[in-house]
């Protein structure tokens, strides 16, 4: 009896620190916040709070990246008025380099340029394109690296779902 009455007092102080324990989910690693230029003034995260945010780190020449365009513009077009905010982060040293490829793949999300790589670092970004569903408050939902055309049913599943109600 006073083994269980132990164990018990070891779950109830615990939980706290332990949400598991308490048989709630644990909370969702917290995006890093970013203030970038953008196409049309600044792009920030804190500004997109309250809405379920796709960001999308980029660079001009990555192939992967062009494929993932013409898909990011079909959820734009589908979502943006049901709570979905797509930005584009660019990686590219060179802002001429990202306007050609604009130029070649209309993008009518926010786009965002990072030419120092710093908020893709803060992101720990390890493949292009790489993608982060971030949710209303700030929590990532999901991480894609990389960008394959089989598994966009996959992540449009993961937007739906996660789209205000």
């Amino acid at each position: 009896m006073r083994r269980t009455r132990v164990t018990l007092l070891a779950v109830v102080l615990l939980a706290p620190a332990f949400p598991s324990l308490a048989g709630t989910p644990p909370p969702a690693r917290m995006a890093p916040g970013f203030s970038l230029p953008g196409r049309d003034g600044k792009v920030s995260l804190e500004a997109l709070r309250g809405r379920l945010v796709y960001v999308d780190f980029w660079a001009s020449w990555c192939a992967p990246c062009q494929a993932s365009f013409p898909w990011l513009q079909a959820m734009h077009d589908r979502y943006a008025s049901k709570g979905l905010t797509i930005v584009a982060i660019n990686l590219d040293k060179f802002r001429d380099a990202a306007d050609e490829f604009l130029r070649l793949h209309p993008a009518p999300f926010l786009v965002a340029f990072d030419p120092t790589g710093g908020t893709a670092a803060a992101y720990d970004v390890g493949a292009m394109p790489s993608s982060y569903l971030i949710d209303p408050a700030g929590g990532i939902l999901h991480v894609q690296p990389g960008f394959d055309a089989r598994k966009t049913e996959k992540l449009e599943k993961l937007i739906e779902e996660a789209l205000p109600r």
